[in-house]
Formats: structure tokens, sequence, C-alpha cells
């Protein structure tokens, strides 16, 4: 049976005792780590199909990126965490790397995988990639401020000593310091809620392209991921500089992000919600009949032949009417075309005979 512990928040008086294990049944032991975590999956998979029908992507296809990406997700998340693992574990015995509802995935891992082998599924389904990744970054945030609840099951992801109100204890924690420690699972949870929230409406209402929401996450998380693993003891190191490797891939992350969002401040190519503005601008392209030629946002472009051929015809017929004398008003309804020569003709010589008045010459 996994360890109890027995947590404790000083300052508010409150202590518990906690199991990582829900049950185990002979050699099965079900943990609470994998269990909240597959909890935050489901939840994030059901936004996902909701949030395709607003971007106007195939759920069936995106199902497949859902299915393949969380491999990746899984393998990219236990491979990372074991290759910048410090100790002797995994080397001592191998098959521990296969531990994984024992604790040992680093998130940055399996953004890495699941964004890598869900992207390719992507491509191959013919999708458009940069739509995918909006929906992906959603998801991650639903799914990350979840499973850090994982994490404080484990007694893992805590920081260093504090004197703030929530400061924490437990046998974990007193294994470096006696002092209560900064809850860091709760920072990060509660900073991807924050996010969630903000993201989810700037994609509904403001998105001008698709891409924008992914780089506007890799920034969000990334500042945020930052500052709250320069808290902790217990997160993987680099092994040339002092910083922890979560820390030098969140650099990175917001940098390049950022870099192209520069790049694509000005770009409008947008699938499904977003800004309005563009939503108008594309909904106009949509609505402009085929007759009135092939207009869009960016120009009208030159007409096509079929459209020459009725124009040259409409000029033909003017420059007839403009050789025809005007019609004196007398005929009424529709006339065969003999009658209305006839009146043309006849109009001139009965305003002659019918006048009164002299003509110019016997004026003189």
């Amino acid at each position: 049976m996994s360890a109890m512990y027995h947590v404790e928040f000083p300052k508010f008086g409150w202590e518990f005792d906690l199991s990582p294990t829900v049950f185990k049944i002979g050699n099965f032991e079900l943990r609470w780590y994998g269990l909240i975590i597959a909890c935050g999956f489901l939840l994030a998979f059901i936004y996902a199909l909701y949030s395709a029908k607003k971007m106007r992507i195939n759920q069936d296809k995106l199902i497949n990126c859902v299915i393949f990406g969380l491999i990746g997700g899984i393998v990219g998340a236990r491979l990372y965490y074991v290759i910048f693992y410090s100790g002797s574990t995994y080397r001592d015995n191998p098959l521990a790397i296969f531990n994984i509802f024992e604790g040992g995935l680093g998130i940055y891992g399996g953004i890495i995988g699941a964004l890598l082998v869900g992207g390719i599924t992507a491509k191959i389904c013919k999708m458009k990639v940069s739509a995918v990744l909006d929906i992906a970054s959603l998801g991650f945030l639903i799914g990350q401020c979840i499973g850090r609840w994982g994490n404080f099951v484990n007694q893992e992801a805590f920081g260093t000593a504090t004197d703030l109100p929530w400061g924490m204890t437990s046998e974990a924690t007193q294994k470096f310091t006696s002092s209560p420690v900064h809850p860091c699972f709760l920072y990060e949870s509660l900073w991807c809620l924050l996010g969630f929230i903000l993201l989810h409406f700037f994609t509904r209402k403001l998105r001008r392209y698709d891409g924008q929401t992914f780089l506007l996450y890799l920034i969000w998380y990334g500042v945020g991921r930052f500052f709250i693993e320069g808290l902790r003891t217990d997160s993987l190191l680099t092994p040339f500089i002092n910083l922890r490797v979560s820390q030098l891939v969140a650099a990175v992350t917001v940098l390049a992000a950022v870099v192209l969002l520069i790049v694509f401040h000005k770009k409008t190519s947008l699938t499904g919600c977003g800004s309005k503005k563009v939503m108008a601008m594309n909904q106009l392209v949509d609505e402009i009949p085929a007759e009135d030629g092939p207009s869009t946002i960016f120009g009208d472009l030159p007409p096509v032949d079929a459209e020459e051929a009725p124009q040259e015809e409409n000029a033909a017929s003017a420059s007839e009417d403009s050789h025809a004398v005007p019609d004196s008003g007398e005929t009424e309804g529709e006339e065969s075309g003999a009658a209305e020569a006839a009146v043309a003709v006849e109009a001139p010589e009965r305003s002659v005979e019918d006048t009164e008045e002299p003509s110019s010459d016997e004026n003189k």
C-alpha cells in the first residue's frame, strides 16, 4: 500500500490525511494521480469537440488527432522526465520507466509530443494545422489545470519555504524543510484556469487568424511556468547552467511566440469563430453572388471572358438605339418591330403638318 501523507495548512488550521491510492485489488492498484489526469483529458476532449463545431473543423478527423496526440503526449511526457531525471532509479531499474501512473511526467515533454504527433496526424487528414493548434492549446490548459491536483495527491511539485497564509506541510515537504512551503501545484492550476478563461473568450471574440490562440497560450503558460518553476525544489535541473529545464524551455517558447505574433500581426486568415470584423469580412466574401464577379476583400479580380460577351452585346444594342428616332409616345403596349418603325417615320411628318408655327425660314 502506498504511503499515507498527513497534510497541513497551519495558518488556516486545516489538516487531513491523503492517500495516493484510490483502491488496490491484488496486484492492481488505481492511483489518484492517473485518475485525475484521465479526468482532465476527458474534459479537455469534450471541450475540443464542442469547439470544433464553432471553428468549422471536422469532428471525426479531430478525434483521430486527439487519439494519436494523446499517445504522443504520454510518451513525450515520460521521456522528458526520464531524460532529465538526475537520480539513478531508471538506470538501476529500466522497467520503472513504464510506471507512469506513479508520477514522473514532464508537462513540456507531453506538450511537445502531443503537438508533434497530433500535428502530423492533422496534416495527413488534410486539416488546417494552425486551427487545430488553437483548439489544442485550450485543451492543454484544461488538462494542466486539473492534472496538477494529481501532483498534490502525490505530494510533489511543491516549492520553497514561505510565510504566506497558504503554506503547507507534509512528510514529503519536511524532507527539505520544517517550514511550510509554497503549494506550487495550486499556483499553476489557478494560472492555467485563468488562462483558459481569458483565451476562451479571446478565441470567440477577438481571434484574427488561425494559430493566434496557440501563440498566446505559449506566452501565457510560459511566463507563469517560468516564475512558478523558480519556486520549486523538486523540478528537473539543466546539466550545464543554473536553470531548471522547464524554465529554459519556457523562456525559449515565449520568445519564439512573441516573434511570431509580431510577424503575423496583420494576418486575417480565420477559420470559424473569432474577431467580429474578420468574420464579417469573411462572410462578405462568402455572400458575393457568382454573377457579381470574383470580388474579394483583397481587391477585385479581372473579369472573366464569359462576362465580356454580354457587355459587348449591350454596347451594340445601345449603339443601334442611338440612331433610331425617339418614339412619339402615341403607341402603347407591345407592338411588332415593323409597327414601331412605322410610328418612328410618321411621327415627324405629323409634327410638321399639325404645327401652326412658321418655320425658321418663313420668319426671315
